[in-house]
C-alpha cells in the first residue's frame, strides 16, 4: 500500500473511517495471500504464546492481525484526521495529563501495537513537549519515500542512520522536557529481542540505547501503548513513568518487559512484531508469570 502512490492517494481521498476499512480488507484479503512466509512464522510464533488456544481461535486471531495491518497502513494518509479525542480516548486522561505537564525529559516507550504511527502523533499533539521520533528506513526505497511523506505531516522531528545517538542526545540536553519516542520491538539479524518473553536475553538494540541515554541524561521512561477499540478508535494505555534516579536497569527491563510484554500477547491480534520474531529458535516455555491469564 505504501508503494502503490495510487492506493496511497485514494486512502487519502475516501473519509478516514472507509479507508481503513478499505485497508483491513484488503490486508487480509489481498496482501495476506502473497506474504505466505510472514503468515506462517506468525502462526507459529502465536502457537509458543498462546498453547492454550484452540487452533481455530489463533486462526481468528490471526486473521484480525491482518486487518489491523492493513486498517494501520491505510490511516497512515489520514493520521491528522485522526489525532483528537474523539478517536483517541486515554486510560486516565488526568493522570496522563499530568505525567506530561511534569518537569524533566522523557522517554516515550512502546511497542508496534495498535496503531503506532497514531500513538506517536497523539503524543506530540497532547503536549507542549519538544519531540523527536527515532525510525530506521525499510529497505525498500519506494516504500521508504512514501512513509517519509506520510510522517512529515504529524511526526514533527524524526531521526534515523548513523547520526541519530549523537542528535538524540542533544535534543534531549539542549530542549526543556524534551521527549524521545521509541519503538523497543525493532527487527535485527532476523529476530526481535524485546519483549523477551522469558528468553535470556540481555538488553540490546533500542533499549539498551534507551536505557543509557536516560541515565545519562535523568529521563523518565513513560511505557505506553495504544489499542484499537473498533474501526479508527482507540484506547491509550500508559504505565507510571520509571525513574533511572530510584531504579536499577534491570528493575526498569523487567517493568517495561512485563507491561509491554503482556500486551503483545494479549493483544496479538494488533501486534506487528509477531511475524518479525521467530520464537522457535528458543523452545523454553514461558514463566509463569508471562502466561496470559485465563
Amino acid at each position: 500500500m505504501l508503494s502503490n502512490p495510487f492506493l496511497f492517494f485514494l486512502m487519502r481521498t475516501l473519509p478516514a473511517p472507509v479507508a481503513s476499512w478499505l485497508g483491513g480488507w484488503l490486508s487480509a484479503h489481498v496482501a495476506r495471500r502473497t506474504m505466505k512466509l510472514r503468515d506462517a512464522r506468525a502462526r507459529a510464533n502465536l502457537a509458543l504464546l498462546r498453547p492454550d488456544l484452540p487452533e481455530a481461535d489463533r486462526e481468528a486471531i490471526l486473521t484480525r492481525r491482518w486487518t489491523n495491518i492493513g486498517r494501520t497502513m491505510a490511516e497512515l494518509a489520514n493520521i491528522d484526521r485522526l489525532v483528537n479525542d474523539a478517536h483517541v480516548t486515554v486510560v486516565d486522561q488526568p493522570g496522563y495529563k499530568a505525567v506530561l505537564d511534569g518537569p524533566g525529559p522523557m522517554v516515550a516507550f512502546t511497542c508496534h501495537l495498535g496503531n503506532w504511527d497514531l500513538l506517536a502523533a497523539y503524543i506530540k499533539w497532547s503536549t507542549d513537549r519538544p519531540g523527536l521520533g527515532v525510525y530506521e528506513d525499510p529497505e525498500d526505497p519506494k516504500i521508504a519515500a512514501q512513509l517519509k511523506k506520510a510522517r512529515s505531516s504529524y511526526m514533527g522531528e524524526a531521526i534515523g542512520g548513523g547520526g541519530a545517538a549523537r542528535g538524540v542526545l542533544k535534543h534531549l540536553t539542549q530542549k526543556d522536557r524534551a521527549t524521545l519516542y521509541i519503538l523497543a520491538d525493532e527487527r535485527r539479524d532476523r529476530q526481535v529481542w524485546f519483549p523477551t518473553f522469558g528468553r535470556p536475553i540481555e538488553p540490546s538494540g533500542n533499549l539498551s540505547i534507551a536505557l543509557r541515554l536516560a541515565r545519562k541524561v535523568g529521563a523518565r521512561f513513560l511505557p505506553f501503548y495504544l489499542l484499537r477499540t473498533s474501526g479508527p478508535h482507540f484506547d491509550l494505555h500508559w504505565h507510571p513513568p520509571l525513574d533511572p534516579v530510584t531504579m536499577s536497569d534491570a528493575e526498569i527491563v523487567a517493568v517495561l518487559d512485563r507491561f509491554l510484554g503482556d500486551a503483545c500477547i494479549a493483544q496479538a491480534d494488533q501486534w506487528l512484531g509477531l511475524h518479525d520474531m521467530d520464537l522457535t529458535q528458543d523452545a523454553t516455555p514461558l514463566p509463569p508469570s508471562l502466561q496470559p491469564d485465563m
